[in-house]
């Protein structure tokens, strides 16, 4: 099945190139075309990838466009004799605009080397007029530029996520891509223990307006750590590479929370320096809860159980960085960053009813009321050193990496005597936990022939990573009676989980026919693993080696067209979310625990993308079939007591067939849409054959988005977003759809230097309910969460300071560590745990 899909992939990209398959090469006879190659004004480097838009001189019609190559060169066709108006943009640089005369319907209109500027030069002379695009599209990936995005301002990086075709983010903050939360995060292309316990909560952390892009790479190439069954995504802040100095400072209040930031950089020659710091508080975040589930005992008696309870959460994250880079010479190039991070969330649930009923009738009924806290401070240290040669293109560079993630984790459950008034007994659970990593890699850059055409890159990594999580239960009697260690072995215990991952790659890139391009690519993965536990014997896990091969192909259409396929295989370490033994009672009803045995996940994946621009529009249609086999599934049973015992196993195979058309609309200069439909067939089994245990579920999801933009005078815009998903199909059956939407109005003001905005959040509905339901042969269990989040917000930034170019820039590297399942949710230890860094890439 495997090796007929992939077939079929290929064949299918073959036959549809063949189709549009053209000549690049012009004779005398050949139609007109507009040549050129655009170049970074800067350093005189080309501008791999910059779109090419003709418009008819002083109309906003697209005759034609193109994309530009790796060397920055591009080839119009398709226009008649006239006068246009050539626009070129990319990633960082202001539009620049070119006047074009087309005299003859044959032979080239040769413009030569266009110059372009780097954004931040002309940030206090030029207005750049009209819409810019949102969304950019590269062979491997799909790229959302955030900074023009004006609706996210005051937000933070959740709000930039939702806004991501190809990505899906609930109302709790957790992220997927294609159906999948097993992806892979990395900012600005590497990992930080910020992000490390929960890629949910290091969202949180980082502010929209320090959100410069979000690449979206659904097919990772072999340079890429081997994880993330879905791709990985990379989320680019905002860097400064100028002379001078300057201080951002920027500020939002709302009704659910308020945020300030402060940012600074100073550049003089080769030196430079960045400092930042950033808070975000979240205040009155109500919600709420109701459960249903019908048990059918061991002795196949039936209980229901009927349980509700009212939430609120604070939370202040905050996140401080300093970084220094330092030019040694013409050649050799050192950076260095220190970030902290601290994060203090506290839950509560109030008027926690739970009635049990045994065949009918009403057999208990208890009011209890939990308070969990999670605090953690975090650090990442990183050095790294490039060379480059004299031959363009080759480089050699030596990354290192140190990250640390101390986390305290608690509950305490009281329960309330018959009369409801008075506290009974209490349950407290303590987890503080402590999570290492460190990293070093080596890589390499050879270009290959006469013009390097051709790139070989090859290297290795090694990542140690070591977790403590030390957790504890104790009993208490009354309200003001004093705690008693459990002395159970399976509520107090210490677990020690040291895992590491030595790597090697090998990729090469090349260009075929002119307009094809290859990337075949093959890593290797070892991994070994020591885990043991204070009062009980070393876990058993052997070791295993992994072959992860890629491949990428990519065809060059006329006007700017590009059609791509892709296949990779990627492995998912499970995490301490899904490994860690402590066990969570935080629910009476219903327990869960880790299990420190699994294995990892394997996934093939195969994508075919196509993307094609007309007038005044872009579309992008893409295709994919995912195979996860060893899918790590929750495994569900009913104790004596009663109660729904939740663990992990290797029990799941996932397979999902899917598709995606995505839309960006230039209305005219000063209004825009764009928009995505996503859907995809899924189907899960769990390969049992117990009847008691075996389950498999199949079905359609389907999402989708919408985001209008439109620009009024005196420096005036107005936004509008919305989105909304359909039911997710599980296991064991269906997690609730959700809908959510914004309007934002911005006001720019003192040459752009200061903004001040308002924006609205869900303003028409004052609460989302969230439908969940399992359904197993002995539990049947239908949830309802609420989450109120109607909010408005104020906010407000001004820009103190000038920068002008540095002719001196240099492209940075670091360490990227992609690994691991499980740690994409605020969840991971629901009632206390640890998480393994690294989980976020």
């Amino acid at each position: 099945m495997k090796n007929f899909i992939y077939l079929s992939l290929f064949f299918s990209f073959l036959a549809f190139s063949s189709v549009n398959a053209q000549t690049t090469t012009a004779s005398k006879n050949a139609p007109a075309r507009i040549v050129g190659v655009a170049k970074d004004n800067a350093t005189g480097e080309p501008v791999p990838y910059a779109t090419a838009a003709l418009y008819k001189t002083g109309t906003e019609e697209n005759i034609a466009g193109a994309v530009a190559d790796d060397e920055g060169k591009f080839f119009i066709t398709g226009m008649k004799t006239g006068d246009y108006t050539l626009k070129i943009s990319f990633l960082g640089f202001e539009t620049k605009a070119v006047n074009v005369s087309v005299a003859s319907p044959t032979g080239d209109v040769n413009l030569g080397e266009i110059l372009m500027t780097d954004e931040g030069v002309a940030l206090e002379e030029v207005t750049v007029q009209g819409q810019r695009e949102l969304i950019e599209e590269r062979v491997d990936r799909t790229i959302y530029k955030a900074e023009n995005d004006k609706t996210t301002a005051g937000g933070d990086g959740t709000d930039v996520l939702r806004r991501v075709p190809m990505l899906s983010v609930d109302l709790d903050g957790n992220v997927s891509m294609r159906g999948s939360s097993n992806i892979t995060v990395l900012i600005d292309n590497r990992p930080s223990a910020i992000a490390a316990s929960s890629i949910t909560d290091a969202l949180k952390q980082i502010p929209a307006d320090e959100i410069k892009a979000v690449e979206v790479i659904t097919s990772p190439s072999a340079r890429f750590d081997a994880e993330g069954t879905s791709g990985v995504i990379n989320i680019v802040t905002k860097k400064n590479n100028l002379q001078g100095m300057s201080l951002n400072i920027r500020t939002g209040t709302g009704l659910r929370g308020s945020d300030l930031g402060l940012n600074a950089s100073a550049r003089k020659g080769k030196l430079g320096f960045t400092l930042g710091g950033f808070g975000r508080s979240g205040y009155n975040i109500l919600g709420g809860f109701e459960n249903k589930q019908v048990v059918t005992n061991p002795d196949n008696s039936t209980s229901t159980i009927l349980q509700s309870a009212d939430t609120e959460r604070t939370h202040l994250f905050g996140r401080y960085n300093f970084g220094v880079d330092y030019e040694i010479d013409k050649y050799n190039f050192l950076t260095g960053a220190v970030n902290f991070g601290i994060r203090n969330s506290k839950n509560a649930q109030e008027n926690f009813l739970t009635e049990r009923y045994l065949e009918g009738n009403l057999v208990s009924n208890l009011l209890r009321k939990t308070n969990s806290k999670d605090n953690s401070n975090s650090m990442d240290l990183s050095l790294n050193y490039t060379r480059t040669f004299e031959k363009k293109g080759k480089e050699i560079s030596l990354l290192t990496l140190y990250t640390r993630d101390n986390r305290e984790s608690s509950f305490i459950n009281s329960l309330y005597s018959d009369d409801f008034q008075t506290i009974d007994s209490r349950l407290k659970n303590d987890n503080p936990s402590k999570n290492e990593e460190y990293t070093i890699q080596l890589d390499f850059v050879e270009p290959l022939g006469k013009e390097g055409n051709s790139i070989l890159e090859y290297g290795a990594k090694n990542i140690l990573r070591k977790a403590v999580s030390d957790f504890t239960y104790y009993e208490a009697m009354g309200e003001d009676g004093e705690y008693v260690e459990s002395d159970n072995p399976s509520l107090t215990n210490a677990f020690n989980y040291d895992q590491n991952v030595t790597a090697g790659y090998v990729s090469y890139t090349t260009t075929l026919f002119k307009n094809y391009t290859i990337k075949p690519g093959f890593r290797y993965e070892y991994t070994t693993i020591n885990a043991d536990f204070k009062t009980e014997a070393a876990a058993d896990i052997p070791s295993y080696g992994t072959l992860v091969p890629s491949l990428n192909l990519s065809r060059k259409l006329k006007n700017g067209n590009l059609i791509k396929a892709a296949y990779n295989r990627r492995i998912s370490r499970p995490s301490l979310r899904y490994l860690n033994p402590n066990l969570d009672v935080s629910n009476p009803t219903q327990w869960s625990q880790g299990n420190p045995t699994l294995d990892p996940e394997f996934t093939d994946n195969y994508e075919l993308g196509y993307s094609t621009y007309f007038k005044e529009t872009m579309l992008n249609f893409t295709g994919f079939y995912r195979n996860t086999t060893g899918s790590i599934q929750a495994v569900r049973t009913v104790q004596d007591n009663g109660v729904i015992f939740t663990t992990f196993d290797n029990i799941g195979q996932e397979k999902a067939i899917g598709g995606s058309i995505f839309t960006n609309i230039n209305i005219s200069s000063k209004f825009s849409l764009n928009g995505s439909i996503e859907t995809y067939y899924s189907m899960l089994d769990n390969g049992l054959t117990d009847p008691q245990y075996a389950a498999s579920n199949q079905g359609f999801v389907v999402s989708g988005r919408m985001f209008g933009n439109y620009t009024l005078p005196k420096d005036w815009q107005i936004q509008l977003f919305t989105f909304a998903r359909g039911s997710r199909v599980q296991l064991q059956g269906t997690s609730g759809g959700f809908a959510a939407y914004g309007l934002g109005i911005n006001k720019q003001f003192n040459e752009k230097r200061g903004s001040i905005g308002f924006g609205a959040d869900n303003f028409l509905t004052k609460e989302f309910k969230m439908r969940n339901k399992i359904v197993t042969p002995t539990i049947v269990q239908n949830s309802t969460n609420v989450m109120r989040n109607m909010n408005f917000k104020i906010n407000f930034s001004y820009r103190i300071g000038k920068l002008s170019v540095d002719q001196r820039q240099r492209r940075k590297k670091s360490v990227n560590n992609d690994d691991l399942k499980g740690g994409d949710g605020g969840d991971m230890n629901q009632g206390g745990g640890v998480g393994v860094s690294n989980n976020n890439k």
